[in-house]
């Protein structure tokens, strides 16, 4: 199990929406606009941006507030806790990733999420119950930090007790991807299974397994 360059890969870093669960927030988020007449990508754009602006993301802001202030901008309708199941229930774990992930605790590699999530990732545990395959759950609403912020990286490096160049990262966005790498990080961008599985072994040739 060696990294490109001959460095050892010691941790694994999982996004968890698009990455071990399907994206919950953007089809949500799609179907909310579905329904309310609107661009899917062009609201699914503004609800991020808006996440982050009110702080909720980065738990400097709340839920109320970040649904305000979308109704406000876009003129969706909806209570909160209706538009909060749009999302969650769409969030579901790739059964295949989760063997995966056993597979690779079984080989010795330590893991961890590294999400953008708010506290909702909280909520979602409660019924999906991963957090046991995972050493270390970093998430943004705790943090107090997002994965735009390319030194956050550094920081969840450092709080496992580890080097840059001895932890692979795995994420849908094409931006978390390169910042992680520009911190140091090996990273594959996710954009589906096959090509996940032919980049992934590149870190780990000798992975046992049909996934």
């Amino acid at each position: 199990m060696t990294a490109m360059s001959g460095n050892k890969i010691k941790a694994v870093l999982f996004d968890f929406g698009g990455v071990i669960a399907d994206e919950g927030f953007r089809n949500g988020l799609f179907e909310i606009a579905r329904k309310n007449g609107l661009d899917g990508g062009e609201f699914a754009e503004t609800a991020r941006e808006i996440i982050h602006d009110t702080g909720y993301l980065t738990g400097e802001g709340t839920e109320e507030l970040f649904w305000k202030t979308l109704r406000s901008v876009t003129g969706i309708k909806g209570s909160d806790a209706e538009l909060r199941d749009a999302i969650l229930t769409r969030f579901t774990v790739r059964d295949w990733m989760l063997k995966l992930i056993v597979r690779l605790k079984e080989n010795g590699a330590r893991l961890g999420i590294l999400s953008d999530q708010t506290n909702w990732l909280g909520e979602l545990e409660e019924h999906m119950k991963i957090f046991s395959f995972f050493e270390e759950v970093f998430n943004s609403y705790h943090l107090g930090k997002s994965k735009r912020d390319k030194t956050i990286f550094l920081d969840v490096v450092k709080a496992m007790g580890i080097e840059p160049g001895e932890a692979l990262f795995v994420d849908d966005t094409e931006g978390h991807v390169a910042r992680a790498r520009e911190m140091g990080l090996h990273a594959v961008y996710f954009t589906g299974k096959e090509s996940f599985l032919k980049q992934l072994s590149v870190f780990f040739p000798d992975l046992p397994g049909d996934f």
